[in-house]
């Protein structure tokens, strides 16, 4: 047997062990560990900036005690590293002996941690990563973000209902790029508009400048975007402003990434108009999440919330409430207790399917407007309880 493979079942029975260990009852005494894999260095730390905030402030608003225990937060930093996110993964689960695995900024790091769950037991939910297949990967995942399927599908009915005929799409090069791609391109050609050209970026480049010119080239009603949110969509939103494309009279849609909460701010004018869909705006109008965006702000030196902090809040809402539902039991009982809560959420109403362990939520049709001097994602238009519409059925 070759040393790869005296290492792969090494792994596995000690994660067999740490299944086993985590099934026996705990003293009433020892803390409840929750395995936070984010990235908190590296291209994507402002994921785990976010989400971490959104964790954070979950706890302090309704308590870290469940039956007698406190719940503590393991944070380990994966940079934004597959390898990373999986190595992680089973120290929090050999070593730790986390009762669930949470976090996961982008799908890559998701997928390498599910057979590390399944195998060990362990229930991992899924705060940010948005592939519509990262809750097939394990029976043990349940998600409180998005799917890119889900919040794309609504921009492109609107672009279809409001005289946009043609559009080039230019999306970043992995899966929840060719989930969104895929999705608009369907959607939209099935309501008698045409994708014109279908482009693809680097995940990762500040250069935009040779895609813009060859989707200004093509003449396109509308550009149709998808890069992950961050300081890269407030870049991009400048070389569209210096190639004119908006002064061309080219539409700007997609997924709201393209003008998350975080970075808004930074875009300036340019963003003015640009339609999007997606489950949250810091500019919707309830009470809850007046308050959650308050919260934020006065925890964080005046961030204000993105998509990414309320997946943060809303998967320590599931994980909380499902430990007290098994008096801080994990494993099996704890994925079972997760499955078919409802709540209100900052996004609004929110269920995770008792079926697809997915969440279901509304999308919003969002235009960007200033609103007392600054700039927000006004909503529009709802589209209620949707679900990923690979799962719809």
């Amino acid at each position: 047997m070759n040393t790869r493979k005296l290492l792969a079942h090494a792994v596995a029975a000690s994660l067999a062990a740490a299944s086993a260990l985590a099934a026996t009852p705990a003293a009433a005494a020892d803390p409840i560990k929750v395995g936070l894999i984010l990235p908190v260095t590296g291209p994507f730390a402002y994921m785990g900036r976010q989400v971490g905030a959104g964790v954070q402030l979950y706890l302090a608003e309704h308590g870290d005690t469940v039956a007698g225990r406190k719940v503590e937060i393991v944070l380990k930093d994966d940079a934004g590293v597959p390898d990373n996110t999986r190595r992680l993964a089973q120290e929090l689960v050999i070593n730790d002996k986390v009762a669930v695995l949470a976090g996961f900024g982008l799908t890559p790091q998701a997928f390498a941690v599910a057979p590390i769950a399944t195998q060990s037991k362990t229930p991992m939910v899924v705060m940010q990563a948005a592939t519509s297949s990262v809750t097939e990967k394990s029976p043990y995942i349940v998600r409180t973000s998005m799917t890119l399927p889900q919040v794309t599908f609504p921009v492109a009915d609107w672009a279809a209902a409001n005289k946009v005929k043609k559009v080039v799409s230019l999306v970043s090069d992995f899966a929840p790029g060719v989930d969104a791609e895929n999705t608009f391109r369907d959607r939209f050609t099935a309501k008698g508009g045409q994708v014109i050209e279908a482009l693809r970026m680097p995940v990762i480049t500040n250069d935009f400048s040779p895609y813009l010119q060859r989707a200004r080239d093509a003449n396109p009603d509308a550009l149709f975007v998808f890069l992950p949110a961050g300081d890269s969509a407030a870049l991009f939103m400048k070389q569209f402003a210096e190639r004119g494309m908006g002064k061309a009279g080219i539409k700007l849609l997609g997924p709201g990434d393209i003008v998350d909460d975080d970075v808004l701010g930074q875009m300036g004018d340019v963003a003015l108009g640009t339609i999007s869909s997606h489950h949250y705006s810091a500019a919707h109008p309830s009470a809850l999440n007046k308050q959650f965006v308050e919260g934020i702000a006065k925890a964080n030196k005046g961030m204000r919330p993105s998509f990414m902090a309320v997946g943060g809040y809303d998967g320590m809402r599931v994980i909380m409430e499902g430990l007290k539902a098994t008096s801080g039991a994990g494993g099996e009982a704890l994925v079972n207790a997760m499955k078919g809560q409802q709540f209100e959420s900052p996004r609004g109403p929110v269920q995770i399917d008792p079926q697809t362990r997915d969440i279901v939520q509304n999308v919003y049709i969002r235009k960007v407007e200033r609103v007392d001097g600054k700039l927000y994602n006004v909503e529009l238009e709802t589209e209620k309880a949707v679900k990923d519409p690979g799962k719809a059925r």
